[in-house]
Parts: C-alpha cells; sequence; structure tokens
C-alpha cells in the first residue's frame, strides 16, 4: 500500500460533499439526531452555505452578514430565523410526538 504524508492529505469540507436536496435532508437529520438544537442550527448554516448565502438571503430577507452571525456556532437566533431559512431550503418546522 502506498504511503501518504498527512501533510498531502486535503482537509475534509462537508460543503463538497451537499450537492442534492437529499443530502442536505440527509445532513440536516443526522446533525438533529446527534446534536438537538445545536445540531439543527449548524446544519441550517453548512446548507444555506451549499446553496449559496446570497440566494438565501433573498428569500429570507435577512442580510447575508445576519445569517452568517445567527447560524454561527455560538450564536442564539430566533426561531423565527430558522424558520424562514428553513423555508427557504425548502424544508418546514414540524414538532413531532417523541
Amino acid at each position: 500500500m502506498k504511503k501518504i504524508k498527512i501533510t498531502k492529505l486535503k482537509k475534509f469540507d462537508i460543503l463538497d460533499h451537499i450537492k442534492t436536496e437529499e443530502d442536505m435532508k440527509m445532513y440536516l437529520q443526522i446533525c438533529i439526531e446527534e446534536d438537538g438544537i445545536k445540531g439543527f442550527q449548524h446544519a441550517l448554516g453548512v446548507i444555506a452555505k451549499a446553496k449559496g448565502m446570497n440566494e438565501i438571503a433573498k428569500e429570507t430577507g435577512l442580510s447575508r452578514q445576519n445569517l452568517y452571525k445567527s447560524l454561527s456556532e455560538n450564536a442564539n437566533p430566533r426561531v423565527d430565523t430558522l424558520e424562514k431559512v428553513a423555508k427557504a431550503l425548502g424544508m418546514k418546522l414540524i414538532a413531532v410526538p417523541a
């Protein structure tokens, strides 16, 4: 087996792997299952970047800067902001029995 130097490895970026609507849905589902609301927030940010933050900003009526800030790791966004982003991504927030 050929040896590969660590310094030659490409940095993993999930955005390279989220190409379709199905990829987006699966990634969101996994993040929610693993980390609850924080996972949901993180996944929305990643998916919004994959789809294009400019497009999401136009569809939500929020600025790109506000979106980046609201979907960052340490943010505590309002539910209506998350709902607007989810809607722009073709999703809706629903509650189901556990």
